[in-house]
């Protein structure tokens, strides 16, 4: 049996001209995310990412902290959905005001992220498949007894925790899923499972202020 873990990525800089980069505390939580594996004991064989900067830059901080010196694989199918291009294609759809604050872009992503993935067009499906793909063919990839460490981001976990979980609700699981938290499924003669989902015990007590979910 192999063993995955997903580590979503750090706080990206919202309202910055450039969201595709970590914030300071984005910065900060990729470092404890990692110290937090190392404490575990987890020494995966191999590392991947998407293609995204958010992405890569939590893998190269976080496997720095963990002790763990990996080459960083890169497979955009681990990249999130366009989900700027969601809250802007609905907010021009419906003729609201865009979002200026965290609690409203959630709100608007809400409506726009549930909207997509009831549409009968194949974009959410194929965001969903490709991701389901990419975590089996890793973890078959690692044998039985191998370890591996992905960096992505929260739609991805939310979709693949929802196949999973026999269809739980996406949107729900986007929502709550929190910067460089674990997940963590394992793979064998059954298929995947899922064994925690969102762990972020490392952000609580003496580090709770770095706790985010956007």
């Amino acid at each position: 049996m192999s063993a995955i873990y997903l580590v979503r990525h750090g706080q990206a800089s919202f309202g910055a001209a450039d969201y595709d980069v970590l914030s300071p505390t984005g910065e900060v939580q990729a470092k404890v995310v990692g110290e937090a594996l190392r404490a575990r004991g987890i020494t995966p064989v191999r590392a991947v990412a998407g293609s995204l900067s958010r992405q890569r830059a939590t893998a190269v901080t976080a496997l720095a902290a963990a002790g763990l010196d990996l080459p960083v694989e890169e497979d955009p199918r681990w990249n999130e959905y366009d989900h700027i291009g969601l809250v802007q294609a609905l907010a021009e759809r419906e003729d609201v005001e865009p979002p200026t604050s965290p609690r409203e872009f959630q709100a608007v992503l809400d409506r726009a992220l549930r909207q997509w993935v009831d549409e009968t067009t194949p974009g959410f499906a194929q965001f969903a498949d490709g991701a389901w793909a990419a975590l089996v063919e890793l973890a078959e990839g690692l044998g039985s007894g191998g370890v591996g460490v992905v960096f992505t981001s929260g739609g991805i976990l939310a979709a693949l925790a929802s196949r999973l979980l026999g269809g739980a609700s996406v949107v729900a699981l986007n929502r709550v899923v929190v910067n460089a938290a674990v997940t963590k499924v394992v793979h064998g003669r059954a298929g995947a499972s899922l064994v925690s989902f969102n762990d972020h015990a490392h952000f609580e007590g003496p580090r709770r202020d770095l706790l985010t979910y956007r």
